[in-house]
């Protein structure tokens, strides 16, 4: 049974949220204290610690890469690290992986293992997935007062959930996000919860179009590069959450964004925040 299936739309209008660094205050503490020093510890890089730890710190949250699924950064860090410090036996065989597969999750990568021939390629398919089960142990031994919404998160999702239905969009591992959102009393704003094992995000929003929202109704909520990607696949409208400007993002948010979707003349105001979004991460 899929999880669509227990899916009733309530309203014309649906709004999808990511969760990492878009709802959850989140982002930083799992990749500086769970993602970066996993990788490093699993292929054994104490050598060159500080060097890579920033490397990967700026991939996955200060660059117009923000946001990339786990098993994409890995392969991208791990390609540098293999041509810059240290060899990486199997590294190919990841890096072709990730760019053939259908789904970027652990499941996927199990049967990707389970097919794979004997050698450095499996093997790192292997470590890649000892990394991934390692992150999310870590994640879930983080502190509760690191896992934490941005502020105006809860009263956003509120506003939102007044006219629209609501959908969280995320790559995130589902037991970490449902933890989260549950703890602090996000998830009674919400509809569904769709996350890493579902599929992308671009997916999971084509999924949701399905129940017959019309696209100019329907607006993705981010504050990743890949968020805005999906949005524009599907055709829909996307409000970007802001590094650094998490607050005021939820506040605009609630006040104006929402509104304006609801009136239908989000058009322009979405050229004019896509390119607050662009500045914002360098773009």
């Amino acid at each position: 049974m899929s999880i669509f299936d227990s899916f009733e739309r309530k309203h014309d209008f649906l709004v999808c949220v990511d969760s990492d660094g878009c709802a959850m205050d989140t982002m930083n503490c799992k990749h500086f204290h769970c993602f970066g020093p996993c990788m490093v510890m699993e292929w054994g890089l104490d050598e060159w610690r500080p060097a890579i730890l920033e490397r990967w710190n700026d991939i996955n949250l200060f660059q117009m890469t923000r946001g990339i699924n786990r098993f994409k950064g890995l392969a991208m860090a791990l390609t540098e690290i293999d041509a810059q410090y240290t060899k990486i036996p199997g590294v190919q065989t990841l890096a072709r992986w990730v760019q053939e597969t259908k789904a970027l999750s652990n499941d996927a990568l199990i049967c990707a293992i389970e097919t794979a021939e004997e050698g450095e390629g499996k093997v790192c398919l292997e470590k890649a997935l000892s990394w991934s089960k390692a992150v999310n142990a870590n994640i879930v031994q983080l502190p509760d007062d690191m896992k934490v919404p941005f502020q105006g998160t809860r009263d956003g999702l509120a506003a939102a959930h007044g006219f629209a239905d609501v959908a969280v969009v995320s790559s995130a591992n589902r037991d970490a996000v449902e933890e989260e959102w549950s703890q602090h009393g996000l998830l009674e704003h919400t509809d569904i919860l769709l996350a890493q094992d579902v599929g992308s995000k671009a997916h999971c929003i084509a999924k949701m179009l399905e129940f017959g929202y019309q696209k100019d109704h329907v607006l993705m909520v981010g504050d990743a590069p890949g968020d805005c990607d999906a949005a524009k696949t599907n055709g829909v409208w996307f409000y970007p959450i802001l590094v650094n400007k998490e607050a005021e993002s939820w506040q605009e948010l609630q006040d104006v964004a929402l509104t304006k979707l609801a009136s239908g003349v989000y058009d322009a105001y979405q050229q004019e925040k896509e390119r607050q979004f662009l500045d914002n991460l360098g773009g």
